[in-house]
């Protein structure tokens, strides 16, 4: 692993937070997760901004610029070929062990690590608990993914690689750590905004291409919808666009004509620019 902390580059097993660390003590944070393939990273500008969105959010102080350095710092004492994974971490820093925040400054991690490549599908399960569309932080990437760890534990148990969310009013949301599309009677579809799911890089990129991809329908889609989906998938910064071969246990063709589509053209977009 490449780590950076506040400036400079650590070892990955050497002590760099203190115990108050916001981060640490009520999970007053953002982050952002993306791929890394021979060294560079993918979509890094819509990362940084929609890191930028967050944590003015959560009222934290985002320099675009300082966290652009900083990723370079780690990419070029990084070696390794092929895929990996970039996380950038932004905490209130020292601080009470309250819900008020400290004057220390904030913590800035950077972290690059191995990723697997991911299957050629999955299978997803919906989960007994609701995203909140109203909450105060929906829509921002905080690290206070307890929910989402609950969630994924669930799946994991019963086979899947992901969970899905309904939110308070019943409709589609979001997986853990992606968003959901369902090919339905020869149309994809996805949740809008409003229900309350992530505003997904992978998400935005397939919606701004939706033209060649023969047309992505934004609306509000019932939970239920899943249950008779002609086929789905997954779409986040590490799996691109993921076939899904089963929801709850209902088998679907993966990938199905319209993944392939978004597969081939999704591809093809990224195969011309590393920072679309």
């Amino acid at each position: 692993m490449t780590l950076w902390v506040n400036g400079r580059l650590v070892a990955d097993d050497e002590p760099v937070l203190p115990a108050n660390d916001h981060g640490l003590v009520v999970g007053d944070g953002v982050f952002e997760t993306l791929k890394v393939v021979d060294g560079q990273p993918f979509a890094l500008s819509r990362h940084l901004q929609r890191m930028h969105t967050s944590a003015a959010g959560l009222g934290l102080h985002f320099d675009t610029e300082a966290v652009r350095g900083a990723v370079k710092e780690a990419l070029a004492a990084e070696t390794r070929p092929g895929l990996l994974r970039l996380r950038i971490t932004l905490t209130g820093g020292p601080g009470p062990y309250a819900s008020d925040r400290g004057d220390a400054g904030a913590t800035l991690i950077v972290a690059i690590s191995d990723q697997k490549p991911p299957p050629a599908s999955s299978a997803v399960v919906t989960v007994p608990w609701s995203r909140n569309e109203r909450s105060a932080v929906a829509g921002l990437k905080t690290i206070s993914y307890a929910e989402n760890v609950v969630a994924l534990d669930h799946a994991h148990r019963q086979g899947a690689t992901e969970a899905i969310f309904a939110n308070t009013r019943g409709e589609l949301c979001e997986g853990t750590g992606s968003n959901v599309f369902l090919g339905i009677d020869g149309q994809l579809v996805t949740p809008p905004l409003s229900s309350g799911c992530l505003a997904g890089i992978t998400r935005s990129l397939l919606l701004e291409w939706r033209d060649d991809i023969g047309g992505i329908d934004e609306r509000s889609l019932s939970i239920d919808a899943l249950r008779t989906a002609d086929e789905a998938f997954l779409a986040s910064s590490i799996r691109d666009v993921h076939p899904i071969h089963a929801i709850d246990l209902r088998e679907l063709p993966a990938p199905g004509p319209l993944t392939e589509r978004a597969m081939a053209v999704f591809a093809r977009h990224v195969a011309e620019t590393l920072d679309p």
